[in-house]
């Protein structure tokens, strides 16, 4: 599958000293950010919902400490 990049100047000296410090072609750089991206964003998604059921079992003990 193919995708045209549009990029600036900004970009393209980032990319430029991204492929000359790790030795990896645009599209690997390219490719790499794009799924940690993806990875960071379900994890936060995650931690969300952890959070949400952490605070509904354990909202009532958390309300009585913050009382204390």
């Amino acid at each position: 599958m193919a995708l045209t990049v549009r990029t600036d100047e900004q970009l393209e000296r980032a990319l430029d000293a991204l492929v000359e410090s790790e030795g990896l072609s645009r599209q690997e750089i390219i490719r790499r950010a794009v799924l940690e991206r993806y990875q960071r964003a379900g994890h936060a998604q995650r931690v969300n919902d952890s959070t949400d059921r952490m605070v509904e079992r354990w909202g009532d003990v958390l309300d009585r400490l913050n009382a204390v």
